[in-house]
């Protein structure tokens, strides 16, 4: 954390034994833990308050955005963008127009018409044809 090395802590140790004396050093080093693990806490707290803060403010950022774009503003953005005479006349669909034509009677082949005999009359029966074939005769 602080870039001190191994040779360093113990220059601190023996001074520190020198000084405090080897009765009370226990004691120190278990406040001084104590502290530093204050200061952790502290510094994780004020870590996490400060993240916090930069959240909301990006929060706040983006809520004042959506409260930019309410309904009213947004159809006046949106009319704004768009051309609705363009998209009127392009949705608009007009009826194909039919114009009649007139047939060409030369174009146009007669009815067709069975042949009927004159001499047939509707009410007599008609003759069949034999369903076989007949031979014919030597």
């Amino acid at each position: 954390m602080f870039d001190i090395a191994w040779s360093e802590l113990a220059l601190i140790g023996a001074v520190a034994l020198i000084v405090i004396g080897p009765k009370d050093l226990p004691k120190v080093m278990r406040v001084m833990g104590q502290w530093t693990r204050k200061a952790r806490l502290l510094a994780g707290e004020f870590q996490n308050n400060f993240d916090e803060l930069l959240r909301q403010a990006e929060l706040d950022e983006v809520r004042r955005q959506v409260q930019s774009v309410n309904p009213s503003a947004f159809k006046e953005k949106v009319e704004n963008m768009i051309d609705p005479k363009g998209i009127e006349a392009a949705l608009r669909v007009e009826p194909p127009t039919i114009v009649p034509v007139a047939p060409d009677p030369a174009a146009v082949p007669p009815p067709a018409t069975a042949a009927v005999p004159p001499a047939a009359d509707a009410s007599a029966p008609v003759a069949s044809a034999p369903d076989q074939p007949s031979e014919p005769k030597p």
